[in-house]
């Protein structure tokens, strides 16, 4: 099996992109701008109201992932689909995007194949309706070690921790990359997941994680203040790498005493959808690729910056070209 650069593990979910109107989501019932949990029959109903449906594989981490290889860098991830036809599409995607998925689609898998359905309202922001099936039930089984040796970058999907059986391939994964001497690191997600599940995210942060990647809302839930840089100060003190996006304002990357401040040019979006996984791309592959860590949070601005100018959350163009043309690379 082939050294990897990056390898992912999260929710393998496909991504159902459709328009929405505020009053739909308000008729529906849906929170705008979060991500919300929900079951296998309202998925169903949300999933017959959708016009104009975009299908693509998807969850946070795979997004990330999938990002990293477009840029050009050996890339795996590691998730769970039932082998049903959302399953099939799901894996074939992944394999056609140039990321190796090691996981065959599971014939007797207890729930179907996770999808999430994303309505884009009319200012861009995204409301995300996820049905948590087959993928949030991997589990340490389902982690391969030998796709761990010469890895150099593990990446974990905090969204994992809403089942015990995340837990546990987080486990596994974290400890196979630290045999391989590679670097581990985890996205909290949403300010939800880090609510429910904070004291096991600070004491990952705190024990396992050579880095971490949130947003300013995600940071402060955590750690239960109003206040980011004493959030930010708090998880500095703990854990190497430390990196905050603030949407239109500077991202803040932290590394022990030194901070960085790098700049956005201000973007109206045309849907939000993967901006976090796509800065999260650019800026993992600056780290893989050596780069000084102000470079890194460059990268991942431009890669966020692309994505949102256009539905869905993986890019369109050339992110690589970009990154030439502004001499990032």
């Amino acid at each position: 099996m082939s050294s990897y650069d990056v390898i992912g593990i999260g929710n393998a979910i496909v991504d159902v992109i459709a328009p929405a109107e505020d009053t739909f989501l308000d008729h529906m019932g849906i929170e705008k701008g979060i991500m919300q949990l929900i079951e296998k029959d309202r998925a169903e109903v949300l999933y017959a109201a959708m016009s104009e449906r975009t299908q693509t594989p998807g969850g946070s981490v795979a997004n990330t992932i999938a990002g990293i290889g477009a840029l050009g860098l050996s890339t795996a991830f590691i998730g769970k689909v039932k082998d049903d036809a959302l399953g099939q599409f799901y894996a074939k995607g992944m394999a056609d995007a140039g990321t190796a998925f090691p996981n065959d689609p599971v014939a007797g898998a207890d729930a179907p194949t996770s999808r999430s359905m994303i309505f884009v309202s009319p200012d861009g922001e995204r409301s995300m309706n996820t049905y948590l099936g087959a993928g949030a039930d991997i589990g340490s089984a389902d982690v391969d070690a030998a796709v761990f040796d010469g890895g150099k970058i593990l990446f974990l999907e905090g969204y994992l921790f809403d089942k015990d059986e995340g837990k546990t391939a987080f486990a596994e994964a974290a400890a196979q990359m630290k045999a391989a001497g590679g670097r581990t690191g985890i996205t909290l997600s949403d300010p939800f997941c880090a609510d429910r599940h904070r004291e096991d995210f600070k004491r990952l942060i705190t024990e396992s994680m050579d880095f971490a990647i949130g947003n300013d809302a995600e940071w402060l839930t955590l750690y239960e203040t109003e206040d980011l840089d004493v959030a930010l100060d708090q998880a500095a003190a703990v854990c190497d790498i430390v990196v905050c996006t603030r949407s239109g304002d500077p991202v803040v990357v932290r590394e022990g005493a030194k901070c960085f401040e790098i700049p956005v040019t201000p973007v109206t979006p045309v849907d939000a959808t993967g901006a976090g996984d796509q800065f999260a791309a650019g800026f993992l592959f600056g780290m893989a690729s050596g780069r000084p860590l102000d470079i890194c949070g460059a990268m991942g601005v431009m890669a966020a910056s692309e994505v949102i100018g256009h539905v869905g959350p993986r890019p369109k163009a050339n992110i690589g070209a970009m990154l030439k043309q502004a001499g990032l690379l």
